[in-house]
């Protein structure tokens, strides 16, 4: 991939440039900004070298309609905050006001365009429409770079098609996170430890099977672990559990034995009452039981890691020399059900090990227990995009500008 330092030349002209914005709101509050904090070197760069940038960004699933609560209106004003300077924000994607907003930028100036997602092209799977809307947006500019990460797998207009019509480039941020996923799945340094949690096993059996390949270990906690407790011929109770995936955990667990490597459970589980959890509230009505494994009740729900398990995860994390993490422990949006993944996240930060937290649910976990990014070795921006590169997946974001 061509690098944004291979770009000279650009002072008086456009750059496009793709970046992840899809930060989480509260009203119109930005709650964690990690994702637009990661664009600014880029940005800066750009601005550095005396380009008019024009910004594509998305933000949660408008579904290709007009939705005021999907507007980047909030965004805009906290990336002018960082920058220091007014970021310009049109009244559409690829309408009148955009046109007028980037006729209006003069060296150094910063403009957002409206959510891409407002456009139904944008995420359409019919291939001439979302090079017709591409064709829109490289009106806007004179190249293209692309730095949103959480998106490179996505084969989007603003993504993939607008980059085959521009001279493209990668942002600083594209390159540092395909630099560490390389890192990860290519002679790591060992021990490797991998840690992964959330909600469904399916979502990361694709990882688990490359990664058998490559990691030493692999630590398995949140709701996935269940369906490889009920593999291993445990009773789960009320926990979360994909009974068609049962016999692929257990085929799982013997090919780790069979090649030497650990696929490291849960030992023992904070057990609750599901019925009095309240998700909207973030409240739950009910005493945490703390349960071997070996004895979950049959009316009640596994909902984090236990403390013998949390040491024992501790342990092997603290016995790495690169640890890759995605996915909590357990309901880590509620105090009482947290203890698991801040377990895991303070191990991460107090080891010497090369640590890289893989976005998402995780990355936010981390700040809200009050750790910098500096923690950690590197917190990834795109935990969707992270876990199918460690798949082994083609990702058509990278591809195109390889292709470049």
């Amino acid at each position: 991939m061509k690098s944004i330092d291979d770009l000279s030349g650009v002072e008086g002209k456009r750059v496009l440039i793709r970046c992840d914005f899809n930060v989480p709101l509260k009203g119109e509050v930005i709650t964690d900004d990690g994702r637009i904090q990661a664009a600014l070197p880029t940005l800066k760069q750009l601005r550095a070298k005396g380009a008019k940038i024009v910004i594509m960004a998305h933000l949660g699933r408008p579904d290709g309609a007009v939705d005021p609560k999907y507007s980047l209106a909030p965004v805009a004003k906290r990336l002018g905050e960082l920058l220091g300077v007014t970021v310009k924000l049109s009244g559409d994607v690829v309408g009148p006001s955009a046109d007028q907003t980037v006729a209006g930028l003069v060296d150094g100036d910063v403009a957002l365009l409206e959510n891409v997602r407002f456009e139904p092209g944008e995420t359409s799977k019919v291939d001439a429409e979302r090079e017709a809307l591409a064709a829109k947006y490289a009106k806007y500019g004179d190249v293209f770079v692309s730095d949103g990460f959480g998106v490179v797998h996505r084969k989007q207009a603003s993504v993939y098609d607008v980059a085959k019509l521009l001279p493209a480039y990668a942002g600083y941020l594209v390159e540092k996170e395909v630099k560490v996923l390389r890192q990860l799945t290519v002679e790591p340094v060992r021990p490797y430890v991998v840690v992964l949690g959330g909600a469904k096993v399916a979502d990361k059996l694709a990882v688990i099977d490359n990664l058998l390949q490559v990691a030493d270990e692999l630590i398995i906690g949140g709701g996935m672990a269940y369906t490889f407790l009920k593999a291993q011929g445990h009773e789960v109770g009320r926990s979360l559990l994909d009974e068609s995936k049962i016999d692929a955990c257990a085929e799982y667990l013997k090919q780790a034995e069979e090649a030497g490597k650990k696929i490291l459970l849960p030992v023992d589980v904070c057990t609750i009452d599901p019925t009095t959890l309240d998700f909207g509230a973030r409240t739950l009505g009910s005493e945490v039981v703390v349960t071997d494994v070996t004895a979950i009740p049959a009316d009640r729900e596994g909902a984090d890691i236990g403390p013998k398990t949390a040491q024992l995860f501790s342990e092997a994390i603290m016995s790495a020399k690169t640890v890759f993490w995605n996915g909590p422990m357990g309901i880590s949006e509620i105090p009482a059900l947290a203890e698991g993944t801040k377990a895991v996240a303070k191990a991460l930060a107090q080891s010497s090990a090369f640590s890289v937290v893989g976005g998402g649910d995780s990355a936010a976990a981390v700040r809200t227990f009050g750790y910098q990014d500096s923690d950690f070795g590197h917190i990834s921006t795109g935990g969707g995009a992270s876990l199918e590169y460690l798949e082994g997946k083609t990702l058509p974001g990278l591809a195109v500008l390889e292709e470049a």
